[in-house]
């Protein structure tokens, strides 16, 4: 049984076969077929390999093993993968600092929810973190490194636990809602 090879190397073996006397009929075989390649197999798969043959069995039937050698990575592979780490470490740069400040912000509001005493003025200075975070988002937004949906999100996040705080202490009263008039038009 012959097995299957990739090799361009091992095309060049067929001229090797009767030096292995693989192409000799089996003694108990009337007719033997000498060993062929797969039609269907790519001959620029691999540029360089080897070939063993190992007992399989009985001591006459051989069986043929190409194994490929490790390659070298095309010139463009290996700058393409030095320009998406370059991107990898910069996004996760921008995404950090994201959290980074939103995690402030929202560690902020937490500490002035629970206070007893709490003054409205105390919320500028959270303001000032708020900001700070909504500038992080949307540079984020802006190199790619979030989704603009995502950035909407979590700037959305943000501004409602600063409105929650401020409903919590009574320093912002939402509008009461009422009913539209339901007027028929003719």
């Amino acid at each position: 049984m012959a097995g299957v090879c990739l090799s361009s190397s091992c095309w060049t073996l067929t001229s090797k076969f009767n030096t292995l006397s693989l192409n000799r009929p089996h003694p108990n075989a009337n007719t033997s077929k000498p060993l062929s390649f797969s039609a269907n197999t790519s001959l620029n798969l691999f540029s360089k390999g080897s070939v063993s043959t190992t007992p399989v069995g009985m001591p006459l039937r051989r069986s043929i093993v190409c194994e490929a050698a490790p390659t070298k990575k095309a010139d463009s592979a290996a700058k393409r993968a030095r320009q998406a780490e370059k991107r990898r470490l910069y996004n996760k740069a921008k995404k950090s600092e994201v959290k980074t400040r939103m995690k402030t912000v929202l560690e902020a509001l937490e500490t002035l929810k629970k206070k007893t005493d709490a003054q409205s003025e105390e919320v500028v200075s959270v303001e000032k973190l708020i900001a700070e975070a909504y500038s992080a988002i949307d540079k984020a937004v802006k190199a790619g490194s979030l989704h603009r949906n995502t950035g909407a999100r979590r700037k959305s996040r943000l501004a409602r636990r600063k409105k929650a705080v401020e409903i919590h202490y009574g320093w912002y009263v939402p509008a009461p809602v009422t009913e539209p008039d339901l007027v028929a038009t003719a």
